[in-house]
């Protein structure tokens, strides 16, 4: 109950909301039904994979070459799972224990995780999680029924916008979670090396300019880290 009641302490919320009611709109005019739109988004539990599910089968893609365009997308969830698990583990945590939690870590959740935690008790952290994602599927359930419900008011602009509010949310979050120097480092680099590597046009510029600015700051923290070695 903790956890679900944070859902309106953090403004994702309403973006997950808006969000999810572009989602709902984009379905119905692709022609799924509403019980499938509601399935998608309690299994894939990812907007831009949800999106590629429903763009790919909607434009007469096989469900094999939909599934595979929507596990190249969930990859970089794979990193986010595996940062934010040794935040709720305790020596009696089994591995039992951490499915839902990991189903659950989306973008949202990892950002509201390095807020949210520090004052959750650790043994209390699984649970914690549990509410509060839960709690964000719900909305987004809910947002996915009113979207398909009204998306023939809903026209392509406003559905575009409410997609794209997504990924500003993101950016500010992680922002404002930057907590080293390597963070401010990575998410600047990432910024201004995008427009350079969007001139190469390979398809895969934000692939790029991420893991350059993230190899970067990575090799800037330990670079510090060993000088502070060096001085103790």
């Amino acid at each position: 109950m903790w956890g679900a009641r944070s859902i309106g302490a953090t403004v994702l919320t309403l973006v997950l909301f808006a969000t999810y009611l572009g989602i709902g709109a984009l379905a119905h005019d692709s022609g799924f039904s509403l019980g499938w739109t509601l399935a998608s988004t309690a299994f894939v539990w990812a907007g831009p994979a949800q999106i590629i599910v429903i763009t790919t089968l909607g434009s007469g893609a096989t469900v094999l070459q939909s599934a595979i365009a929507v596990t190249v997308s969930a990859i970089r969830l794979f990193p986010m799972v595996v940062s934010v698990l040794p935040l709720m583990r305790t020596e009696q945590t089994k591995r039992r224990h951490l499915i839902l939690v990991a189903h659950l870590t989306a973008v949202t959740l990892w950002v509201e995780c390095y807020r949210f935690l520090p004052q959750v008790p650790r043994i209390r952290r699984i649970a914690f999680i549990h509410g509060l994602g839960l709690g964000l599927v719900s909305v987004c359930l809910v947002a996915n029924t009113i979207g398909y419900t009204l998306a023939a008011n809903l026209t392509p602009l406003l559905a575009a916008g409410m997609l794209m509010l997504t990924p500003l949310a993101f950016l500010f979050s992680t922002a404002r979670n930057c907590r080293e120097l390597a963070d401010v480092i990575a998410l600047l680099l990432g910024l201004l090396l995008f427009p350079l590597a969007a001139l190469l046009n390979s398809g895969i510029d934000i692939l790029i300019s991420g893991v350059v600015a993230g190899t970067i700051a990575y090799g800037v923290h330990r670079a510090r880290a060993g000088v502070v070695r060096v001085r103790a």
